[in-house]
């Protein structure tokens, strides 16, 4: 299927490429067109909005560097379903430099984690249960491993927010993961040497995972606020709370 374009007003003020790329997030984002639908083509485009073909050459191919559009040779660009991935690599590098990002994430990870845990609790299925399960056993299995160690964490948190089934939330904890990443390993940097490492890895996870299979939102509510409060009173101390 193919979009009509309709005619554009002019504005001199606006570049023609960024005038062809609000009209294409527009359609996508507004519903206008849907996966697998043809835009038209770029004759098309450059005479309905007022802009050069170039201009139209350019803002496809931005669409196409994220995903959302596919263009093959000889015919007209088709809308696809980005890869989140993708996505999540433009975000990294957009937010990479920033000072104390890691941080910051850390305090969108809360908000989106708790979301997600109340939602597994009602939503989870058994193959989410066996999912979460496998996780833990990699958490064991490399607690004595930095690297390894602190992408099984990763992966277990990963999988609780797959298990609350809402593409949304999933899609935006995705767009975040290569910074996740860096938070993970650096705070099982920090406790490799605890006593107290085990318990906080193993068995506080362990908890979390009981609370979802239970479908006690409340109880996994507390508990990952209490995760992400140790994890945060060893960072300041520099060592394990006492606690």
């Amino acid at each position: 299927m193919t979009i009509e374009c309709a005619a554009v007003p002019t504005e001199p003020e606006t570049s023609g490429y960024r005038r062809v790329l609000a009209h294409l997030r527009d359609l996508l984002v507004n519903g206008g067109v849907e996966t697998g639908h043809r835009l038209p083509s770029e004759r098309e485009l450059a005479l309905s909005l007022g802009v050069s073909r170039p201009a139209v050459r350019e803002a496809v191919r931005a669409m196409e560097m994220i995903g959302v559009l596919e263009t093959r040779h000889g015919r007209a660009s088709t809308v696809r379903i980005p890869d989140a991935a993708v996505l999540g690599e433009f975000f990294s590098l957009a937010l990479a430099q920033q000072p104390a990002i890691i941080d910051d994430i850390v305090e969108v990870r809360i908000a989106l984690e708790r979301q997600a845990l109340r939602l597994a609790c009602t939503r989870a299925t058994p193959e989410d249960q066996r999912n979460l399960e496998a996780a833990l056993e990699e958490i064991e299995a490399t607690i004595d491993d930095v690297s390894s160690g602190g992408h099984a964490d990763l992966h277990f948190h990963t999988q609780l927010v797959a298990a609350a089934h809402s593409p949304a939330l999933t899609t935006v904890y995705g767009t975040i993961t290569h910074l996740l990443e860096r938070s993970h390993v650096e705070r099982r940097r920090r406790i490799a040497d605890s006593p107290k490492a085990r318990d906080y890895l193993v068995d506080h996870h362990r908890k979390i995972y009981e609370a979802v299979r239970a479908g006690d939102a409340s109880m996994a509510d507390d508990l990952i606020l209490s995760h992400f409060a140790i994890g945060a009173a060893w960072k300041l101390q520099g060592t394990t709370p006492d606690a």
